[in-house]
């Protein structure tokens, strides 16, 4: 069963700060209540993490994964395999700068779960997740120096 969620929002701040927020794997259990350890186990020759080993907790669900990542300019994408709680994962994030210190962010993430979850607790999964990846990523990137 795929589950599907988006959210587009502007940041007043360049696409590289957001970037490098989300490039500070080792960071995000900071700010994101889903994430509760991260670990990069390789990265790309230009610095940015390749592959990071995540463990998650949502609505009372844990589950570790492996994710693949990869980088462009205005963008960043994730991929996991299966595990024990997901069949896979995609995952996205968009820049489009507006003007020269804003930037629009859309996020987009698709999860194949291994077990059919009721349809209020993806309701409240999905609002968990998108919060996190906007309205907190904007905290973080905000905070930095």
């Amino acid at each position: 069963m795929a589950v599907r969620a988006s959210r587009e929002v502007v940041f007043e701040a360049p696409k590289d700060a957001i970037l490098d927020a989300l490039a500070d794997i080792e960071a995000v259990p900071s700010w994101s209540s889903v994430h509760k350890h991260t670990e990069v186990l390789d990265r790309h020759p230009d610095g940015r993490p390749h592959h990071v080993k995540a463990t998650f907790k949502i609505m009372g669900i844990t589950d570790k994964e492996v994710l693949e990542y990869h980088w462009g300019d205005n963008w960043v994408v994730w991929d996991a395999k299966a595990t024990l709680q997901q069949r896979g994962q995609h995952g996205e994030y968009n820049l489009t700068p507006v003007g020269e210190d804003r930037t629009r962010v859309r996020f987009d993430i698709i999860i194949d779960l291994a077990a059919p979850i009721p349809e209020f607790l993806l309701r409240r999964a999905k609002k968990m997740v998108l919060d996190v990846a906007t309205e907190n990523l904007r905290q973080r990137v905000m905070a930095r120096p």
